[in-house]
This record gives C-alpha cells, structure tokens and sequence, in this order.
C-alpha cells in the first residue's frame, strides 16, 4: 500500500534532529529491563527515534488539553482531564511491546504525565476453551478471536474517566486469557497505551473502532522477510528458554532439534502470523498517525508522520 501523499517521510537523522533539547532520562540498565527477545536496543535508538517520539506526544497532549480548557470554558465548567490514549499496532515479532515499553518509561519521566499505562490487547482474546468452541484455536490473534465488545467497554469507560477500570492479561506461558484475580486495574492515569495486532482494524458491520479511543496512533513497520526471521529466531530463543518450563503451553517444542525448530516456526509463520499480517494487520498501516520502519537490525531506519 503507497503512503503517498498523507505522510511526512523522515530519515532516521531528520527524525532524531527533531528531539532538541528533550533530556535522555533512561540507562543502560533501563534498556536491559524493556528489551524483547532478540532485539537490538540501545542508548543511540532511545535518542534518535524515542526521545523525539516522545516530545512529539507531550506536545500532542498539551494541544489536547488546551482544546479541553477552551471547550470548558465556552461551557462554564471545569472537569478534569481525561486519560490521552496512544495506539500501538503492527506484525507479530516487529516489536511493537518494546516499542510501547520505552514509550511508556519516557512519558512517565515528563513531569506534565507521570502516571503512564500499558495495556495489551492480548487480554481480550476469548479464553482457549471459547476458541476451540467456535473453531478458531488456530486463528488466535485474527480480529474474530477478540472479545471486541469488552475492549471497547473498556475504552470508553477510560475515556469516560471512570476512577477504575479494569483490563484482563493474557499469559503467554499458558497461552490462554488468566483469571479477573490477574486484572490490570487503570485508574485515570494521564496516559495510556494500548498495544496489539489489530488494534487499528475496523469492520462493516461495527460502527464503533477501538482506534476512535486514540488520540495518536502508532504503526511499527518493517519488511515481511524481516519479520519472518526475527519470528523464527524469537520462536529458538523461546525453546531454549521459556517452552522448557514444564508448565509452558508449548513445551512439546522445547526437544526439537534446531532443523525442526526452524521448520515449525516457519511453517507457523506461514499458516498463521503471515496470513493474519497481510489480510488483517498490514492493511491497517494507512490508518496510522505515525509509522516507525526498521531496517533488517531492528533498528528504526525512517518515520512517516501523517500530514491529516
């Protein structure tokens, strides 16, 4: 899909020009805490893409604010803020929840939205038992295996500036939805972050989106076969590590040899993540305020920043 016109492109050196003097507040030792798997984040990346990411949203959220003032004013009324909501989308493995990490640390650190939020999307997939009963176990993660009506119950309850609201997690240990004792509680931070697959998707029949809660989107980008591998090498990174855990959903992974390693994670790639990414997930990347591309290192190499 061309960006065309509705998108500003910046190299990665346009882009980091535009941090001016916003501070670098996090550390080498932040970094190693909101790193994913098989990642490449460090101090350069924080500077050039994040910290002006960041002063970008805390001008955005000023603006916001300014436009509530004026619209309380021209009420005679004063109510008090609500949450400023930021949208994170993209593939499978692009890494879009280190993304979301980092923005929320540096947000917390500006002094005018301390109180930042994450919350992903995982937790409003229907429970496993829910998926086997409609036959789409082996969709999980396509827009159909989401319990859409609570996600959106759960936006306008933020938006609405509910005092608490509360989010479902998701284990990937057991690969299911946990119990409410496992629910992140929001209560009226100043920012939030919702991050998912699909969380940019809309359809024909609804006539509500999760996007009409953001107030900015974010898309992270990169090149298919790019994706692919940093899947297949997360998917051998996990069966060295998490997937030998006697608990884990996938455990029956954890003896297979590199060779069949590789062919299960690519064959599920294929069936799966690659058929969700271009049918349901990539169309939405036009839709974005914000697109973050990375090269092949996972470095970020360009932005697009939507012009309307």
């Amino acid at each position: 899909m061309p960006y065309g016109s509705l998108y500003e492109t910046f190299s990665r050196e346009e882009w980091h020009a535009r941090r001016a003097a916003t501070p670098l507040t996090l550390t080498a030792t932040d970094l190693d805490e909101l790193r994913g798997l098989n990642e490449r984040l460090d101090l350069a990346e924080v500077e050039s893409v994040y910290l002006p990411l960041s002063r970008l949203v805390n001008l955005h959220i000023k603006g916001v604010r300014a436009r509530r003032t004026a619209t309380d004013t021209f009420l005679g009324r004063c109510q008090e803020p609500v949450p400023y909501v930021i949208g994170v989308a993209g593939s499978v493995a692009v890494g879009k929840s280190t993304t979301s990490r980092v923005l929320r640390a540096l947000l917390a650190r500006w002094p005018d939205h301390p109180r930042v939020d994450l919350v992903t999307t995982d937790g409003f997939l229907l429970p496993n038992a829910e998926l086997e009963r409609r036959g789409l176990l082996s969709r999980k993660g396509f827009p159909e295996s989401y319990d859409q009506r609570r996600l959106l119950d759960f936006l306008q309850a933020v938006k609405s500036g509910d005092d608490e609201v509360r989010a479902p997690t998701y284990s990937h240990l057991l690969y299911d939805v946990q119990g409410p004792e496992h629910d992140v509680v929001v209560r009226k931070p100043d920012v939030l972050i919702v991050e998912g697959l699909n969380v940019l998707q809309t359809n024909r029949v609804a006539t509500t989106f999760v996007s009409d809660f953001f107030d900015i989107s974010i898309y992270v980008d990169a090149e298919l076969d790019d994706v692919r591998r940093w899947y297949v090498e997360r998917f051998l990174t996990l069966r060295d590590t998490v997937f030998q855990d006697p608990d884990s959903y996938f455990q029956r992974y954890a003896a297979l040899s590199e060779d069949e390693a590789v062919a299960t994670a690519e064959s599920i790639w294929r069936d799966i993540n690659e058929r969700n990414l271009l049918a349901n997930i990539e169309p939405t990347r036009g839709r974005a305020s914000l697109v973050l591309r990375k090269g092949p290192d996972h470095r970020v190499t360009e932005v697009r920043l939507r012009r309307i």
